[in-house]
């Protein structure tokens, strides 16, 4: 790694775990954080977990596996250049989906329904639950014990009436100061990859046409600039070098811009940090671009009547799943029957936010269709 900066999160400045180990030998503290979280299980059901399509709509659509893999990507690239910890990032990246439900936004949406009156469900919530306490690896602890500054970068939000239950961890929202460096970078990775990427999904489903995206200024500019180079390139590779360069053009402003507030903050140190505002982010004619495209994202693909009626069957299986199993408790695998004695429904909200799409479908299936001869 490159010479971090004296504010960037290491080893040496790190808050620690919460449960004290040995330090890691030929790697550092934020290495062994990313490799725990390859190794998890919930890491490897991300693979079924849908990003925007349904699972079985399509194997070249993204996951939930794919996309974290494309945002640590983004986020190391950046990292190096702005002398950050790309350990720290690429951990924070590869984790912070970790606790999405079933059928992406939809299956959160309605777990958070069933959960409202048993605190309701935010799934930065339950990935910090996940690597603090549903993992199930490791002899000396639960979960993974990832460093503090790994488990913050997860924690992007949370619901005030959850604020209290986080201890040390939610003292930044009461007290209003910001993450680390690391943890913004990554942040805004997330949102590079999941705009760039989903226009990418949406083309090749077809519920979106280049037509359509060339009123949305930062992708007609671009598409332009790769018609002028290569007049005669078929239309898929286009499409590929258009959301190529714009992922590129949002990274290199990203960097000029975060390089220029750190600069006039004048912060010299990660305690420095955490009492400026918000240091990393687009100029603001990039920001006003992105949002332009993720309003039109919003519109017509997340809002198209084709994801629409799949939201609405994903959010009848989370329903359906969450009522019967409430109903009564011997229909959940005999571990989790133990778990609702002493936690109640959040032990159900666990089983269902595990769920891959497919073992939803099939655990509905399982429940409520009767298998003819």
């Amino acid at each position: 790694m490159d010479k971090l900066a004296a504010y960037a999160v290491s080893s040496d400045n790190s808050r620690g775990r919460l449960i004290q180990e040995e330090p890691p030998i030929g790697r550092s503290e934020f290495q062994r954080d990313r490799d725990r979280i390859i190794h998890s299980t919930a890491f490897r059901r991300l693979e079924y977990k849908t990003q925007v399509f349904v699972n079985h709509e399509g194997d070249l659509f993204r996951t939930r596996l794919t996309h974290s893999l494309e945002v640590a990507q983004i986020g190391r690239s950046m990292a190096r250049n702005l002398c950050l910890n790309e350990d720290l990032v690429e951990a924070i990246a590869l984790a912070h989906d970790l606790g999405h439900t079933p059928f992406g936004h939809a299956g959160q949406d309605a777990l958070n329904d069933c959960m409202k009156d048993y605190g309701g469900f935010e799934h930065n919530l339950q990935s910090l639950r996940v690597v603090d306490v549903l993992e199930e690896r490791y002899a000396a602890f639960d979960g993974l014990n990832l460093c503090y500054e790994t488990r913050e970068g997860i924690l992007k939000h949370v619901a005030k009436k959850n604020i209290q239950k986080l201890g040390e961890l939610g003292e930044r929202f009461l007290q209003r100061t910001q993450p680390s460096l690391e943890a913004q970078l990554a942040n805004f990775s997330d949102e590079i990859a999941y705009n760039n990427h989903d226009v990418d999904d949406g083309l090749r489903s077809g519920l979106i046409t280049l037509d359509q995206l060339e009123a949305v200024s930062i992708f007609s500019r671009h598409l332009t600039q790769i018609k002028n180079k290569y007049p005669v390139l078929p239309e898929r590779r286009m499409v590929y070098e258009t959301v190529r360069s714009i992922i590129n053009t949002l990274a290199t402003d990203l960097i000029q811009q975060s390089t220029l507030n750190i600069r006039n903050a004048d912060v010299n140190s990660l305690a420095a940090i955490h009492l400026a505002p918000p240091l990393i982010g687009f100029s603001p004619q990039i920001k006003k671009e992105q949002q332009e495209l993720k309003k039109f994202l919003y519109d017509n693909l997340y809002r198209h009547f084709r994801v629409v009626r799949m939201s609405n069957k994903a959010r009848h299986t989370i329903e359906r799943l969450f009522t019967a199993f409430s109903a009564d408790i011997k229909l959940l695998p005999v571990k989790y029957q133990k778990k609702f004695e002493q936690e109640g429904r959040q032990a159900i909200a666990d089983y269902i936010a595990g769920m891959t799409d497919r073992y939803a479908i099939k655990e509905y299936q399982r429940l409520f269709t009767i298998a003819e001869d």
